[in-house]
């Protein structure tokens, strides 16, 4: 039995509280300092033109609104599980709790694939030439591997890549006012919108955001932490909106400096995009240096993302969502085995689906379903009071309402092409979900006999 010092309750949970408020922040900034900024900003900019610095801030601005929710809602109910944990509670149906968590599963599998294919895009290629396939297996191994030897272990490494990746995002910023200073940037960029043709600025803003959403949303990620966090009705809500501003900040200033810095047709399309900014402020910074800091910033990410994928597939088996297989954790390091070696088995069956913008906007579809569900989840539980934490936080009603809308908004922008990736990956949980009641039920039937 695990106690929780703010609350005064003693909370029923096999996985060790080890982590503090301090490194949930860290956990928050690395999760969303990653692939987003690192590899997508070339795509997004193809979509925005010189608003790219408007999309970032419109994409931070809209996962705001959805973490304020789970704000609300991992204070309420401090468990692994997340939004399927919330669906559960508000909805009171089993198939909508499993959808919605197989969803952020789906998610989470998904983004570490594409994670995967990432670190063996160019930045790689900067430093040797590998055949970027093989490259990405060998990296999911080894993701796996750091996320089943502990929960500590892994909090460890994150805080040493998000130092690192933070710098060079810092780095970048530099290096922008370097070229700034010596009248070699364009600032009338940053006013240059997409052609009418492409659907209007608002919409090619909105198309922009969407993608860059992507970057934004480490708050699911972290809260299927809530049991492995000390004092999380304190350290929560303070490290997810901390960590969501800094890092949004960052993201802006990045952006800026973008913009300015490297030509469009020289940064639209590009998976390494910030080394754009290295090789033209030209002042005698490595290439492999910085594609060094930027493989950690993937690296990073990848293993936050299978950490909440194992244990998400771990809190879904304690609402028999899940076979009860994936519920096995090793005995000296309790970290949930099973769960991360089959999130792993199916990241790797994913790298030979698509390539990183695929993946990348077939994750924000699914989890834009995710985050809607825990936006109304908010909603609907308001009418139930007595259910939860009693000195959990409570956010104003309309930002779970402007939430959910945004939640919409951002699903019209995906084409047809990533509907039915998402489509294929829910009814792959869906036949799962039916194999599961079939297995409850045959185990039922061999009770009543025995």
């Amino acid at each position: 039995m695990a106690t929780d010092a703010v609350s005064g309750t003693h909370e029923d949970t096999r996985l060790r509280r080890a982590v503090s408020g301090k490194v949930l922040l860290l956990f928050v900034i690395g999760d969303v300092l990653g692939a987003g900024i690192y590899t997508l900003v070339g795509e997004a900019s193809a979509e925005a033109g010189g608003a790219l610095w408007l999309a970032l801030l419109v994409a931070l601005g809209l996962a705001l609104l959805t973490a304020a929710s789970y704000v609300e809602l991992v204070t309420r109910f401090p468990r692994a599980g997340g939004a399927a944990v919330f669906a559960h509670r508000a909805f009171r149906s089993e198939a909508v709790s499993f959808l919605i968590g197989f969803c952020g599963l789906a998610a989470g599998v998904t983004s570490v694939a594409g994670l995967a294919l990432a670190f063996g895009g160019e930045y790689l290629a900067a430093l040797v030439d590998l055949p970027p396939l093989p490259v990405a297996l060998a990296f999911l191994l080894a993701i796996g591997l750091l996320n089943a030897r502990g929960i500590a272990e892994s909090m460890g490494a994150n805080v040493v890549m998000t130092l690192t990746e933070s710098a060079g995002l810092v780095l970048v910023v530099v290096l922008g006012v370097l070229v700034v200073s010596r009248g070699d940037a364009d600032a009338a960029r940053l006013t240059a919108m997409p052609a009418p043709d492409a659907g209007g600025i608002a919409i090619a803003v909105l198309a922009a955001a969407a993608l860059a959403f992507y970057s934004f949303v480490g708050f699911e990620t972290s809260a299927n932490l809530a049991e492995e966090t000390k004092n999380v009705r304190r350290s929560y809500p303070l490290a997810l909106i901390g960590g969501l501003l800094v890092a949004g900040v960052l993201y802006l200033l990045v952006g800026l400096t973008v913009t300015v810095t490297v030509p469009p047709e020289q940064l639209t399309g590009s998976t390494g995009p910030l080394l754009e900014v290295v090789r033209v402020a030209d002042v005698g910074v490595p290439t492999s240096l910085f594609a060094i800091v930027a493989l950690v910033a993937v690296a990073n990410t990848a293993l936050l993302t299978g950490i909440y994928s194992s244990r998400l597939a771990y809190g879904m088996v304690t609402d028999g969502l899940l076979p009860a297989v994936l519920g096995r954790v090793l005995p000296g390091r309790r970290t949930p085995w099973v769960a991360i070696v089959a999130t792993l088995a199916v990241s790797v069956a994913l790298t030979f689906t698509g390539d990183l913008a695929d993946l990348a906007n077939t994750v924000v579809l699914l989890l834009l379903v995710t985050f809607a569900s825990t936006n109304l989840a908010v909603i609907v539980l308001r009418r139930r009071p007595q259910e939860g934490e009693a000195d959990h936080v409570r956010v104003p009603l309309v930002l779970p309402a402007l939430g959910l809308l945004s939640c919409v908004a951002l699903a019209t922008q995906q084409e047809a092409g990533v509907w039915l990736r998402a489509g294929l990956l829910l009814l792959l949980g869906v036949v799962l979900y039916g194999i599961t009641r079939l297995g409850r039920a045959v185990g039922g039937r061999r009770a009543a006999r025995g």
